[in-house]
C-alpha cells in the first residue's frame, strides 16, 4: 500500500471498524495477560495475596497502558499504509518483548526487560504522533506534540526507574504511573484528537473478549490438568461449570448498552476509558481464580478454602461493579434496574463463605442478575406494545 500523508480520520465516519492490523495487535498481548495471570496463580496459591494482587497490577498496568496508547491513536490517525503498518508492527515486537519481562518484573522486581519492550513501542509510537504533528495545523499540531513530548519523558522516567534502589521502586512506579495517565489530560485539554466513538467502544469490547477467552482458556488447561493427575471430577465440576456461567454472564452484562451513545466528549471518554484498567484487570484475575480454586481442589494449594473461594468472587464481583459504574448505570432508568449489578456485585462476594460450591453459586448469581435485567429492560418495551 502506497505511502500517504497521515491525516486525522472523521468523526463521522460510518460503518467504523476494527481492522485486521488492530486485531493483530490485540491477539498479541494474550501473551502478556496469560503470564501476569499465571505469576497472580503462583502468588494467590501459596498464600500471598498482597504482593500477589500488587506485583498483578502492576505488570498488568503495563499491558493495558501499551495498548491504551495505541488504540486511541490509532482511532484518530490509521491511515493504514507502509509505514503505519510498519511502526505498528514494531509495537506488536515491543509487547511480545515486555510479555517476556513480565515474570521478572513479578517476581524479582527486575523491569530491565519489561521496559526495554516499553521503549521499543515508545519509539514507534513516538515517531507515530510526529508523524501526525507533521500532517496538522494548529491545536490539532500542539496535541500531537505534546503527545509525543509526553512520552519521551514517561520513557526517560522508566529507565531512570531502573536504576532506583529496589525498596523505592515500587513506590516510584505510582508516581510515573500517574505521570503517564495525566499525559492524555494534559494534550487533549486544547483540541480532542478524532478518536471514533463508536470505533472505540468496538476496540474496547474486543479487548473485554480477549480477556475473557483467556479466563477460559487458563480456567480449561486447569482442570484438564487436575483430571489427568487426580481424575477429582466430583470435585472440579462445579468449579468448571460455574466458572463458566460467570465467564457467560460477564460477557451478556459488558455487552448489554450501546455505550458509544455516552461517549460524547473527552469528559466522559477519559474516565470511562481508564476506568477499564479494572473491568479488564478483573476480568483477567476470575481467570487466575479459577485456576486457584482448581488446585485447591485437588490439594495443591496452600491456603484455606475461603481464600480459594475468594480468589474467584473477588474479581467476579469487581467486574460487575465495575461493569455498573462506568458502562451500564448510564442507561439503566429506575431504581430497580441500577441495583441489579451492586446487588449482583454483593451477593457473589457473600458466595465466598459457601465453601466447595463458592464459585457454582457465584455462576448462579451472574445467571440471575442477567435474568432479571433482561426481563426489566423488556417491561418498557412491553408496555409500550
Amino acid at each position: 500500500m502506497a505511502y500517504s500523508p497521515m491525516t486525522a480520520r472523521s468523526r463521522e465516519e460510518e460503518h467504523r471498524t476494527s481492522t485486521p492490523l488492530e486485531l493483530f495487535f490485540d491477539l498479541c498481548f494474550v501473551v502478556a495477560i496469560a503470564q501476569a495471570g499465571a505469576r497472580l496463580v503462583h502468588a494467590l496459591a501459596e498464600g500471598h495475596p498482597g504482593a500477589g494482587v500488587v506485583g498483578y497490577f502492576f505488570v498488568f498496568f503495563g499491558v493495558w497502558w501499551a495498548w491504551m496508547n495505541f488504540t486511541w491513536f490509532a482511532s484518530a490517525y490509521d491511515c493504514d499504509d507502509v509505514p503505519y503498518r510498519i511502526a505498528t508492527l514494531v509495537q506488536i515486537a515491543g509487547v511480545l518483548v515486555y510479555a517476556a519481562g513480565v515474570g521478572e518484573a513479578f517476581d524479582e522486581n527486575d523491569w530491565t526487560v519489561a521496559v526495554v519492550g516499553y521503549i521499543i513501542m515508545r519509539v514507534a509510537l513516538t515517531a507515530q504522533w510526529l508523524r501526525a504533528a507533521a500532517g496538522e495545523t494548529g491545536a490539532a499540531r500542539s496535541a500531537a506534540l505534546k503527545y509525543a513530548a509526553g512520552l519521551v519523558i514517561c520513557q526517560a522516567g522508566w529507565v531512570g526507574l531502573l536504576f532506583a534502589p529496589d525498596g523505592a521502586k515500587r513506590w516510584l512506579f505510582l508516581v510515573l504511573v500517574a505521570a503517564e495517565l495525566s499525559v492524555p489530560v494534559i494534550a487533549e485539554r486544547g483540541h480532542r484528537t478524532p478518536w471514533h466513538a463508536h470505533h472505540i467502544v468496538e476496540r474496547y469490547g474486543l479487548f473485554t473478549i480477549i480477556v475473557l477467552g483467556e479466563t477460559i482458556a487458563a480456567s480449561t488447561v486447569a482442570v484438564k490438568s487436575a483430571l489427568d493427575e487426580h481424575e477429582a471430577l466430583d470435585l472440579l465440576l462445579p468449579i468448571a461449570g460455574g466458572g463458566l456461567l460467570i465467564v457467560f454472564a460477564a460477557w451478556w452484562i459488558y455487552f448489554a448498552v450501546p455505550m458509544h451513545e455516552h461517549l460524547t466528549s473527552n469528559r466522559e471518554a477519559i474516565p470511562w476509558g481508564y476506568g477499564h484498567l479494572l473491568i479488564f484487570a478483573s476480568g483477567a484475575a476470575i481467570g487466575a481464580g479459577i485456576e486457584v480454586a482448581v488446585e485447591h481442589a485437588v490439594g495443591k494449594a496452600h491456603i484455606s478454602q475461603v481464600s480459594a473461594s475468594a480468589a474467584v468472587t473477588v474479581p467476579a464481583a469487581a467486574f460487575l461493579f465495575m461493569v455498573w459504574l462506568l458502562h451500564s448505570r448510564h442507561f439503566k432508568r429506575g431504581p430497580a434496574q441500577q441495583l441489579v449489578l451492586p446487588v449482583a456485585a454483593l451477593a457473589t462476594l457473600a458466595c465466598t463463605w459457601t465453601g466447595a460450591y463458592a464459585v457454582l453459586c457465584a455462576g448462579l448469581v451472574g445467571v440471575v442478575a442477567v435474568t432479571v435485567g433482561v426481563v426489566l429492560a423488556e417491561r418498557p418495551a412491553a408496555r409500550a406494545r
